[in-house]
């Protein structure tokens, strides 16, 4: 069975920094990368991030660029995202889920996890 469980929301002033953990089971890295979407109140749920966690390619949303690292710890199996420099449009529900890198993006090819919620105040 395919599980991605996530961890690390909460709040956090602005400015501040936050770290999200998707610990993976039942899929390996070698078939799959793995992806951050988010879903802010009353939006669409968007790509962040995503890593090739055997090749160490990445990928961000210009959003999150220069503020956000995504990393692997593939002896775990867990992927982390390093959120700093947070702003208040960051607030959302932080998910993540298997992927696939398409051109320069990724996209879910599903598996997701249960969300983790990331309030950023001003």
């Amino acid at each position: 069975e395919v599980q991605l469980v996530e961890s690390g929301g909460g709040l956090v002033q602005a400015g501040g920094s936050l770290r999200l953990s998707c610990a993976v089971s039942g899929l390996t890295f070698n078939d799959y990368a793995i992806a951050w979407f988010r879903q802010g109140p009353g939006t669409e749920r968007e790509v962040v991030s995503c890593i090739n966690a055997i090749s160490g390619l990445t990928y961000y949303a210009d959003s999150v660029k220069g503020r956000f690292t995504i990393s692997s710890d593939n002896a775990k199996n867990t992927v982390y995202l390093h959120m700093n420099g947070l702003k208040p449009e960051d607030t959302a529900v932080y998910y993540c889920t298997a992927a696939l890198f398409l051109g320069s993006s990724c996209a879910t090819v599903g598996f997701w996890g249960q969300g983790t919620q990331v309030t950023v105040s001003s």
